[in-house]
């Protein structure tokens, strides 16, 4: 008797029991646009961290993320914890036109970005 039936049966049940994530359900991450010059993002990186309520600990020196120590990489790190905080809660992912939505995950080396789905 032959196993590769099992297998099939086992590999089409897995897959009807696990969700699918539908169009509108991708993981969405907000980081500063390529194009926003460095004083623009200053601007937003101490409203988010400020007033804005972004946790900004981890992009201070000697965290995880400060390095690479550039105003692109802080602005988005910040952009996307103020997002995920308050997305649901009427918080967008703008900042003057400073940030945009990605789908692909911004994390690296020790660098966690969070994802609130």
């Amino acid at each position: 008797m032959s196993l590769l039936p099992i297998r099939i049966m086992l590999v089409l049940l897995l897959m009807s029991i696990i969700p699918q994530k539908s169009a509108g359900e991708f993981e969405q991450c907000c980081i500063a646009d390529e194009q926003t010059p460095d004083d623009e993002l200053k601007v937003a990186i101490d409203w988010a961290c400020g007033n804005g309520g972004a946790d900004c600990s981890k992009i201070q020196v000697n965290q995880p993320c400060y390095i690479p120590n550039t105003m692109r990489n802080h602005a988005s790190y910040a952009f996307n914890d103020y997002f995920q905080k308050f997305k649901h809660k009427g918080g967008s992912c703008n900042f003057k036109g400073a940030a945009m939505i990605t789908e692909l995950d911004p994390s690296y080396n020790s660098c966690q970005y969070e994802f609130i789905p």
